[in-house]
C-alpha cells in the first residue's frame, strides 16, 4: 500500500480532553507502531483528516517519524474549506499548525459546508486516493462520527482491494499492554 487513510475516534469520543491524559500516550503509542508497520510495508502517504482525535494524532505521529523517515510524506485533506470554522481559537491555531508541518493541505471541496454529501464526497474521494484504510474504531461505540468511515470503508473493500486495519478497544488494550512492558524494559536498563 503506497497510500493509507488513518482515521477515527474523536478526542471527545474517547474523552481525552489534555496532552496529559494517558490515554493519549497509549494511542499514540498504537498510531507509531502502526505507521511504523506501514512504512516498513512500503507505505509512502499518510493521508487523513484535521479532526480532533486521532487524526490530528497520527499527523503529529508522522511528523516525528518522518526524522526517522523522510521519504515519508503526509496530506492533511479537509471535506470543506472552512472545516474547523467554529472551533475555539486554541483549536483552529493547532489545525493552522498541522497543516503547516505536512507535505500537502488542502480541502476536498473549495466552499463553505453547504450539506451532508459534501462529507459523503470527501470519503470517496478518500477512498479514491488511498490505497487502504487503518481506523481506530469499535462497533459497539455506535453514537462516534467514525462510524460513518467504518461503515464506508467496509462496504467500499467488499467491492475494490481495499484492506482494513480496524483498532477497537479490544486492540487498543493489548497496545496499552505492549507499552507497559515497553516502560518496564526502559525501567530496567
Amino acid at each position: 500500500m503506497d497510500r493509507i487513510w488513518l482515521t477515527g475516534f474523536r478526542s471527545y469520543e474517547l474523552g481525552v480532553f489534555g496532552t496529559k491524559d494517558p490515554k493519549l500516550t497509549i494511542i499514540k503509542f498504537a498510531i507509531e507502531k502502526i505507521l511504523r508497520q506501514s512504512i516498513a510495508n512500503g507505505t509512502e502517504w499518510l493521508i487523513t483528516g484535521g479532526q480532533l482525535g486521532v487524526e490530528q494524532w497520527a499527523i503529529e505521529v508522522a511528523v516525528d517519524l518522518k526524522v526517522e523517515f523522510p521519504g515519508f510524506k503526509i496530506a492533511l485533506m479537509t471535506p470543506f474549506k472552512n472545516f474547523g470554522a467554529q472551533w475555539n481559537e486554541t483549536n483552529k491555531e493547532k489545525l493552522q499548525q498541522l497543516k503547516q508541518q505536512v507535505d500537502f493541505s488542502t480541502s476536498v471541496y473549495q466552499g463553505d459546508y453547504n450539506n451532508r454529501t459534501q462529507l459523503i464526497s470527501y470519503q470517496q474521494f478518500m477512498l479514491a486516493h488511498t490505497d487502504g484504510g487503518i481506523i481506530f474504531y469499535d462497533d459497539e461505540a455506535t453514537e462516534s462520527k467514525a462510524r460513518f468511515d467504518a461503515d464506508i470503508m467496509q462496504q467500499f473493500s467488499k467491492q475494490h482491494d481495499y484492506p482494513i486495519m480496524k483498532i477497537d478497544l479490544d486492540r487498543l488494550q493489548v497496545f496499552a499492554n505492549d507499552y507497559q512492558e515497553t516502560q518496564q524494559l526502559d525501567d530496567f536498563y
